[in-house]
């Protein structure tokens, strides 16, 4: 072959000098995805086309060899001879392998003996394996007339043995080898062994001893990076061979953007893939080239994005073989005799396949009828499906559009190969056998809670304690509590000026164990600092302080009245904005006197002396940060999540206006740190603590310059784990002797003078750092704190008001709020001439749905509030089931503009698929003590992340550790937390494990769609509860739409940031004047708006959602539950209803897309006993809409048409969110986030 040296240039490879070597944190323990999972459920059924069909041609007899719905199945030549090319004959595909693991990318070896292929099996990694082949028919897993005796067998116990395996009996050595059997695999031999990083796409070497593959790596995004690994074949007639985890050889590597280096390899996200072999020593591969470093979404296809590549690994040099523009250039596939470069490119609104003639460099567009390849998407299940050319060059055997197809070819008078005639459909039948897991679902008694007169606060934050350890105090959901310390008592609410007012950043005063430091918030006067005094329940403010953000007030261990203040400054935030009081960030000291202790005629207390610190404070995470005075007020202890530092105030700034600090420990990825207060005579060391991957770990004695990690067989010197499940909000006692920290509502603490009995053990320990011993070392006590709900609330302001307006006769009845002339829809019961009720009346009590009735029957009590709703659609407040949103994370307890919009856009329940475990739940807790505004909040907390990400990165090794990561985000959330989020964990054993666990603490599983198609199909069979976002590849067809539809797995497609072209959200911008809508600018940031004003203009073939609604639309009508979820893109509330609109798209009516935003949402997770429909007993959740919006025939964007909105039976005006019952024109301020 004679490859143009056109464009060449030196090849290097920076990960000479690179170490794979961090992830995984721990290695996989032994798991079998096939047996340690029951699956009791079968699925079969027929199909004539396929979806992503990848395949190979024998390169003798021609047989195809493809894979199908996680199988591989194979048609013979005969399937496409001219007489059945042109027949209505269907060939039976036949299976060659089949089973719970999942297969794909199927290749012949160069003499077409063997087959290796990818797979799942056992650990749940995706592998290549390799076995013999022996042609289609003798490769039938399921022969029409009896095969061998053994098989026959193995099929006739199939059901038997199956039952056993779903029932949880262990499979002996005969079960397993019937079942290696009848899946086809009992002589496949594993060629690659990755337990974390995964493997796809082998192609083999002439030689027929290796192959090579695309080796995927994920950096902090879970995004995959390829790079081209060779694996030597073992023989397959051999014994079973052990391959080395990680074994293989890198030829081709990333490359780095111009600046970086080798140190950065890891956070390369792109990188080549689709590599085949061209000659003994050159590959041929595609790669992107417009995102340099970091992946992007929304890619202009057209431009161009892959190109195509050789490298001659002996010259190591490389050769760019086609350019991406235009319209890119990716699955490279040689014709047999090397001459003709087949590959697939976007041109105009068709996708083409292409020849290059390597010899005169000829390109030819030979065929438009290819699906749109996926190169504008991170797709490691190929951006287009693997081809072949048949054996004597004179076709092409593709997929598109659902078909395989035969593409005839010729040679011109040049030897180029042309067109020959038009491309045939290969007709086939392809039987589908599944096995199921029950798909995971929970009921969640959400009105129990909801209704109580006082809901808990599970979540507690900003822990501190005080000198002795005795007494410690933190953030409650807005609140400021102590807690006697190993005492079963009540904590105390400590006293406060506005008690209505949130609070947070608590801290005692050294010295005055009654005094408490912390800070009270409001939207319109930002910070003001309060001490509290525990014993007389005097509270002071602390005047003097402009008007500012401020954070972590502490006092010094000074002795009498005279003290010293300090606290940090910070300038605007997402929540607070960044217009008003921005300036002057960073420490601040300052001089106060205590009050004395008759504290008679005192109300506030001034700062004086105020004065601004230069340090090197990160005010970016505060809320993991704390402050502490030493030796009086001489020095400044500040503790960062990886740093802890002593600032020297005594001395004063040098002559460049800094202080002086010296760092005691860092943290290498510690998401807290503390340090006691240092000793005298430590020589250069220091005790630490930090909660590192989730837990808390001590370390006795580390240097400045050891970064504390907790990594097995790396950890810290010393390290030992003192958490069972996990902890965050770590603190020292003042004196240094105990260490604290909660799990959820337990406030857990541990006398470091105890641990050194244990040091042994964790030395011996390398995996679990001596838990075994330390756990039963710390004690621990459970916090209870209370707060009235938002239904006993509502009850006694619909008094006040009754009282007010109708006289005290009427405030038994107070509490009724009465909707007649409405139009319901109900959603009871999923059938619209059952579920549409016109001249109906909707009594609500209590926050309840009291009852409906006909306008002609309602008796309406005295003292009940009526709306007249003149004839108006009434309909269930909207859930969106995924829905993203900032503000939890601010450290400032404001109202929430975000909040406020979801519901002023009838969005009545949010559920968030991956926020913070501590602090989104924590906002939680503060809408419903009616704190914020907005709809009712539900969360997965942290996602269960598979990526090298330190504050997200999960392992899920094994039971106790998937146990432990579901328990994490159950005790902080209580019965609000039912559901987890699985986000792109790389081994299906994890996977597995996270959920049984989930089934023992009735949570539910929402992944990550994460656009791995393989992946997705996996969540499916598996039994997850949904799949976020749509499938990757946008047109489906009838494997993946009956398996979806049929399983019991719900979809978010959340349209808006659809896959497999530009995202939706971009059509909104384009198509409305989103800066100018009045509402919007009533309630978002300005200037979030402002940045939505110019969008680039899009063909409408562009918008791959649109056939995204069409598949999901076809699968709702087999019976798949869709979801409406917007993903939480600008603009909010609009783009819920945008999504309905994208929803509709695809052929679903208007009710149905209600049904999706409603009942469907609620059944999906589990709340519909309480939510989700006009139902007599549930939340009186529900948006009214005013006359003349047709929700049922006009269109769809009317659904943003509102004019009232509910929540529990609270209604607000949608246009303004002003309350109108049970307190008419209530409408608290906003924080000034607007210059305008």
């Amino acid at each position: 072959m004679n490859i143009s040296r056109k464009s060449a240039v030196a090849y290097s490879d920076p990960a000479d000098e690179w170490k794979d070597d961090i992830w995984p944190l721990r290695e996989q323990t032994p798991w079998d995805i096939s047996t340690d999972f029951p699956f009791p459920r079968s699925l079969e059924y027929d199909v004539t086309e396929g979806t992503w069909l990848r395949l190979d041609v024998h390169p003798k007899n021609g047989d195809i060899v493809f894979d199908l719905l996680g199988d591989i199945y194979c048609l013979p030549a005969s399937a496409y001879t001219d007489g059945q090319l042109n027949s209505d004959t269907f060939s039976r595909a036949i299976p060659v392998l089949l089973g719970i693991p999942h297969d794909s990318d199927p290749h012949f070896s160069p003499d077409g003996d063997r087959i290796v292929f990818r797979s799942d099996a056992e650990l749940g990694v995706e592998n290549i394996w390799v076995k013999e082949w022996n042609g289609c028919e003798a490769s039938d897993l399921r022969p029409a007339q009896a095969g061998s005796e053994e098989l026959m067998t193995a099929l006739q116990l199939k059901d038997e043995e199956e039952a056993l395996l779903a029932d949880g009996i262990r499979e002996s050595v005969e079960r397993k080898q019937r079942r290696l059997l009848r899946e086809g695999r009992l002589d496949a031999q594993r060629v690659t062994n990755e337990t974390y990083r995964w493997v796809s796409d082998a192609r083999w070497h002439a030689s027929g001893t290796k192959v090579v593959a695309t080796k995927w790596y994920t950096s902090s995004r879970s995004l995959g990076a390829g790079e081209a690994w060779e694996y030597a074949v073992p023989d397959v007639n051999a014994k079973k061979h052990h391959v080395k985890v990680g074994s293989g050889q890198r030829l081709v590597g990333r490359t780095l953007p111009a600046g970086w280096d080798a140190g950065q390899y890891g956070d390369q996200q792109v990188g080549p893939e689709q590599f085949i072999w061209a000659g003994s020593d050159t590959l041929i591969y595609s790669k992107n080239t417009i995102d340099d470093g970091g992946w992007t979404y929304s890619k202009d296809v057209h431009a161009g994005i892959n190109a195509i590549y050789s490298v001659n690994l002996t010259s190591k040099r490389t050769t760019t073989l086609v350019d991406a523009f235009p319209g890119g250039a990716t699955r490279p596939e040689l014709s047999r005799d090397g001459r003709t470069l087949a590959f697939v490119r976007r041109v105009r609104d068709k996708e083409a396949l292409v020849l290059k003639d390597l010899e005169t460099g000829t390109l030819r567009n030979i065929w438009y009828g290819l699906t749109y390849d996926l190169s504008i998407i991170s797709a490691p299940m190929g951006t287009y499906p693997s081809f072949a050319f048949t054996p004597k060059d004179d076709a092409v055997i593709i997929w598109a559009a659902g078909k395989i197809y035969h593409v005839p070819l010729s040679t011109n008078t040049a030897g180029e190969r042309v067109l020959a005639g038009e491309p045939k459909v290969v007709p086939f039948t392809a039987h589908i056998e599944k096995r199921l897991a029950e798909t995971r679902t929970a009921k969640i008694d959400l009105k129990a809670v909801e209704t109580a007169d006082t809901q808990r606060v599970y979540a507690f934050h900003e822990l501190r304690v005080d000198e002795s350890g005795e007494k410690a105090v933190f953030q409650a959901a807005g609140a400021t509590y102590v807690q006697a310390v190993g005492e079963e008592v009540v904590p105390q609410r400590v006293p406060a000026l506005v008690p209505a007012a949130p609070y947070y950043s608590p801290s005692f005063v050294p010295g005055a164990h009654d005094l408490v430091l912390h800070a009270r918030w409001s939207d319109v006067n930002f910070t003001t600092l309060e001490l509290a005094n525990l014993t007389s329940g005097v509270a002071y403010e602390l005047t003097g302080l402009p008007l500012g953000r401020y954070y972590s007030p502490i006092a010094c261990a000074c002795t009498g009245l005279n003290r010293q203040i300090a606290f940090v400054r910070t300038g605007g935030d997402y929540l607070t904005g960044g217009v008003v009081a921005t300036a002057g960030a960073g420490l601040y000291i300052g001089d106060i006197t205590l009050p004395s202790e008759s504290g008679l005629g005192e109300s506030s207390i001034a700062i004086k002396n105020l004065r601004f610190i230069p340090t090197g404070i990160d005010t970016s995470d505060l809320l993991h940060t704390q402050l502490q005075f030493l030796e009086k007020n001489k020095k400044l202890l500040v503790q960062e999540p990886r740093k802890a530092f002593v600032i020297d105030l005594a001395s004063g700034a040098n002559e460049y206006g800094d202080y002086l600090s010296e760092t005691l420990a860092s943290g290498r990825m510690s998401d807290e740190l503390v340090v006691p207060p240092p000793a005298s005579g430590s020589k250069g060391t220091t005790p630490a603590a930090i909660v590192d991957f989730f837990h808390v770990y001590y370390a006795p004695a580390v240097k400045a310059d050891d970064a504390i990690w907790s990594k097995p067989a790396n950890a810290t010197k010393g390290l030992l784990r003192l958490s069972v499940d996990g902890g965050h909000s770590i603190t020292w006692s003042g004196d240094g002797s105990k260490l604290f920290w909660f799990l959820g509502s337990w406030l857990h603490h541990v006398d470091v003078s105890k641990l050194e009995v244990c040091a042994k053990a964790a030395k011996q320990d390398i995996t679990t750092l001596g838990i075994e011993c330390t756990k039963k070392l710390p004690s621990f006590q459970e916090v209870i704190v209370e707060y009235p709900s938002d239904v006993y609330r509502l009850r006694k302001e619909a008094a006040a008001f009754a009282a007010e307006r109708y006289g005290k006769d009427s405030v038994p009845h107070a509490d009724f709020f009465v909707i007649t002339n409405a139009t319901l829809v109900t959603m009871e019961s999923g059938n619209i001439k059952s579920d549409v009720l016109h001249d109906a009346v909707l009594v609500t009590r209590d926050g309840q749905i009291e009852a409906i009735v006909g306008v002609h029957d309602a008796v309406i009590p005295y003292g009940a509030t009526v709306l007249d709703a003149q004839g108006g659609y009434v309909v269930p407040g909207f859930i969106d089931v995924h829905a993203h949103w900032n503000g939890f994370e601010t450290m400032y307890p404001a109202r929430s503009w975000e909040l406020e919009t979801f519901l002023a856009y009838g969005v009545t329940t949010l559920h968030n698929p991956s926020a913070d475990t501590v602090l989104a739940f924590s906002e939680r807790f503060r809408t419903e003590r009616g704190q914020l505004v907005g709809p009712r909040i539900f969360q997965t907390g942290t996602i269960i992340y598979g990526a090298g990400a330190a504050s997200y990165h999960h392992d899920i090794v094994d039971l106790e550790e998937a146990r432990s990561a579901l328990l994490r985000i159950k005790v902080e959330g209580g019965p609000s937390a039912f559901s987890y989020k699985n986000y792109n964990l790389p081994s299906r054993a994890s996977r597995q494990r996270l959920l049984l666990a989930a089934r023992n603490l009735s949570m539910l599983c929402v992944p990550e769609g994460g656009m791995n198609y393989d992946w997705d199909q996996t969540y499916i069979v598996d039994g997850m509860t949904t799949i976020e976002h749509a499938l990757p590849i946008p047109v489906l067809y009838e494997d993946i739409l009956t398996l979806y539809a049929l399983s019991g797995t719900g979809s978010t497609p959340t349209h808006i940031v659809n896959y497999g072209g530009v995202m939706g959200e971009q059509y909104i911008w384009a198509n409305e004047d989103i800066p100018d809508t009045e509402k919007l600018r009533r309630f978002t940031r300005h200037d979030i708006l402002e940045s939505l004003s110019e969008t680039t203009s899009r063909p409408l073939d562009s918008f791959q959602v649109f056939n995204t609604s069409t598949s999901t639309a076809k699968m709702v009508q087999k019976g798949l539950k869709a979801h409406i979820g917007a993903h939480g893109e600008a603009p909010l509330g609009v783009n819920y209803h945008a999504e309905m609109f994208f929803t509709k798209a695809g052929g679903l009516t208007n009710y149905e897309v209600l049904r999706a935003a409603t009942s469907d949402a609620a059944t999906t997770l589990g709340i519909d006993g309480s939510v989700g429909s006009l139902t007599p007993g549930k939340l009186a959740d529900f948006v009214v809409y005013p006359p003349g919006v047709d929700l049922l025939d006009g269109d769809i964007s009317g659904t943003r048409d509102i004019r009232f909105v509910a929540r529990g039976g609270r209604i607000w005006e949608a246009s303004t969110l002003t309350e109108i019952w049970p307190v008419p024109g209530k409408r608290e301020p906003l924080p000034p986030v607007n210059a305008d």
